[in-house]
């Protein structure tokens, strides 16, 4: 998949932390799904695992050494996402910051896009 086509941007840092978490996990050779789903305070949330399957009907790409898969109906809502870890004093998390998302919610991993509107549930 060339840049211009790339459907997910990972960081350096989003990657290292990645590539722990397979060792950790026992995942290592495994691909990174990045998915939507329905659900989340705005309707859908983001979805991230790592998968051995790949299918017809998924992108791949790889950055950092790590294989992304994203499935071709969640692409469009997808497109230009940027995946980042930052650590802080009370710990570590993934940030996800999609240029597509109409709303979000202050979870961080939930958002409406104007492609799919999603299921969206009570928060707590």
């Amino acid at each position: 998949m060339t840049a211009e086509k790339q459907v997910i941007i990972l960081t350096e840092a989003a990657s290292f932390q990645i590539k722990e978490m397979m060792k950790h996990n026992e995942e290592e050779g495994s691909y990174l799904r990045v998915a939507v789903r329905g659900g989340g305070c705005s309707g859908l949330s983001y979805g991230m695992n790592f998968d051995t399957n790949k299918s017809d009907d998924d992108f791949i790409d790889e950055q950092f050494g790590l294989q992304i898969i994203v499935n071709k109906e969640d692409a469009p809502i997808l497109q230009g996402t940027k995946i980042d870890y930052k650590q802080s004093l009370l710990g570590g998390g993934f940030t996800i910051d999609n240029p597509n998302a109409i709303a979000s919610c202050g979870c961080g991993t939930s958002f409406r896009a104007p492609q799919r509107e999603g299921s969206p549930e009570v928060c707590d």
